[in-house]
């Protein structure tokens, strides 16, 4: 979480993953207590430059300008690197994928959606206006109202369809 993201696309798959039962740090970009774009403030568990060496994935919440403070962040992109060159997941909602991951390369050749107009400056990427994309280790999605089918994404890719099902079924999605 950098200042300036937006709360629901962090919150949500927090809240979801933990529902599975899986292991959750949270990391701040910008410092340990972060505020959201809409004035709420978090405290995360760890600087993302304290993270431990070996993680499953990375999930990067939009909102601005907290997508372009991850961005700026070398630790913050340094991390998504790495993650994504071994192959583990590597998640963004709304802004984050064209603000995050299109300037670094992460989304060459790869399928991705993001929040309308955020497109616009990615290359190399094949943009498409469904609510989720998941493209190999790359997971993407459109904004706070898809921050839930999102998450269950996420479940899936890590703790597999069981897992999302039931944390789909036991948040009222279905």
């Amino acid at each position: 979480m950098a200042e300036g993201f937006e709360e629901v696309e962090a919150v949500t798959p927090v809240d979801f993953l933990r529902r599975a039962g899986v292991e959750v740090i949270t990391a701040g970009v910008t410092g340990k207590i972060v505020t959201g774009s809409r004035g709420v403030s978090f405290t995360a568990d760890a600087l993302v430059e304290d993270l431990p060496r070996e993680l499953d994935g990375v999930v990067i919440p939009g909102g601005m300008p907290g997508a372009a403070n991850v961005a700026k962040s070398a630790a913050a992109v340094e991390l998504v690197r790495k993650l994504f060159d071994a192959g583990r997941l590597v998640a963004a909602i709304c802004a984050a994928p064209g603000v995050v991951l299109g300037p670094g390369g992460f989304l060459k050749g790869k399928r991705f959606t993001c929040y309308p107009g955020f497109e616009k400056d990615v290359k190399d990427a094949s943009f498409c206006e469904d609510r989720v994309v998941v493209d190999g280790n790359l997971i993407t999605s459109r904004g706070p109202g898809t921050a839930a089918e999102f998450s269950c994404a996420l479940i899936e890719y890590l703790a597999g369809k069981e897992a999302a099902g039931k944390v789909f079924t036991d948040t009222l999605q279905k």
